[in-house]
């Protein structure tokens, strides 16, 4: 009896003893869990959408890139149009439940301004806008900056002295790219021609056909736009007019665009005419950002501002001969080597405060142009 008694005891102990290690083992992972939250960050794009082989994509790659390096979750929304910012921007932030919600553009002010109003309690980025809440933060950036470097670029590369441009939609962004492009070409020379023409669009590529074929047709041999999808139809005009012989080019923005624009075997179609691209690092603002969520140092009610001298704007990495390997075959620089120097130079000017680059197109008309040696 005495020896049943001792077994039933020690089978006792040896339970209570289970039970204990299965309630530590259960306090543990979920520490561990708890350590493994995602931090998910949400974008919705404006009307250009995610391949719009612009600034939608530029923003979509930083995100991406924190996918890879930082771990997080990541869901994009594109938007077909205004009507649907609201609605894309709530899906982000309530119903996948976002730690952080992008919205890329201007035109998204208002949308994105209601929805952080609703959704007090979560984290809100704008690009290219400023929102005055403390739970959103304002990534705007000095376009007129790196425009101006590739107004040198032009000025100092046309033959016809007769260059253009084409906006996307007039407003106070795209106004900044006009102004710096048109300041940095009357720097190198004060008496040369500038086709500007707006497309009052983001996407639409036939009417970038159509305006470039028109500024080519009228003298200009150098085209640049700020224009989004709708530059495509500018790279296909050049591309055109190159194959019957014209000597043209185009110029492409926010990202180094000779290296995009594949076509199925992985060839950039157009870098035989993008002359180079006025790079606009989105990607590294929606980087930090999530970045900054991720560490717990995400600030609302802050705007910051990304130019040259915080590298936020540049010139093309592949007219410096910065180009990938696997593109070596493809692309190659068109920018002579004295015309880049001088670009740097003008650059240190900026980043100095020696040159005040205007950011309207008002303030473009009335500047004087600097002349560096």
């Amino acid at each position: 009896m005495k020896k049943k008694k001792l077994i039933a005891c020690i089978a006792a102990i040896a339970m209570v003893g289970s039970l204990f290690v299965g309630c530590g083992s259960q306090s543990t992972n979920g520490s561990k869990d708890s350590d493994k939250k995602q931090v998910k960050a949400g974008l919705a794009t404006d009307e250009g959408g995610l391949n719009d082989k612009s600034f939608n994509q530029s923003a979509d790659k930083g995100l991406k890139k924190a996918v890879k390096e930082l771990g997080i979750e990541y869901k994009p929304i594109e938007s077909k149009g205004k009507e649907s910012y609201v609605q894309n921007l709530q899906l982000l932030s309530q119903d996948f439940g976002a730690d952080l919600t992008f919205g890329v553009g201007y035109q998204m002010k208002q949308a994105l301004e209601d929805v952080a109003k609703q959704d007090k309690n979560k984290n809100f980025a704008i690009i290219d806008e400023k929102i005055d809440m403390p739970n959103v933060q304002s990534l705007l950036f000095k376009e007129q900056e790196g425009s101006f470097l590739v107004g040198v670029i032009a000025a100092k590369m046309t033959k016809t002295n007769k260059i253009g441009f084409i906006g996307g939609k007039e407003g106070d962004v795209i106004g900044r790219f006009e102004a710096g492009y048109v300041a940095g070409a009357k720097s190198i020379n004060p008496n040369i021609k500038i086709d500007i023409r707006y497309a009052d669009s983001f996407s639409d590529s036939n009417k970038g056909y159509e305006f470039a074929k028109s500024e080519y047709n009228s003298g200009c041999d150098i085209v640049m736009h700020a224009a989004g999808g709708v530059g495509i139809g500018l790279f296909q005009a050049a591309s055109e007019l190159k194959k019957n012989g014209k000597n043209v080019w185009a110029i492409g923005v926010d990202m180094d665009q000779a290296l995009s624009n594949l076509d199925k075997q992985g060839k950039p179609q157009y870098a035989d005419v993008i002359l180079t691209s006025m790079v606009k690092k989105v990607d590294v603002a929606t980087f930090e950002a999530i970045k900054e969520v991720k560490e717990g140092k995400f600030k609302g009610g802050v705007v910051k501002n990304f130019g040259l001298k915080e590298d936020g704007v540049c010139i093309a990495p592949t007219s410096r001969g910065e180009i990938p390997k696997d593109m070596k075959k493809y692309v190659k620089s068109h920018v002579p080597k004295d015309i880049i120097e001088l670009t740097d130079k003008y650059a240190e000017a900026i980043k100095s405060g020696k040159i005040k680059v205007p950011a309207t197109p008002k303030e473009a008309k009335n500047f004087k142009g600097v002349s560096l040696k």
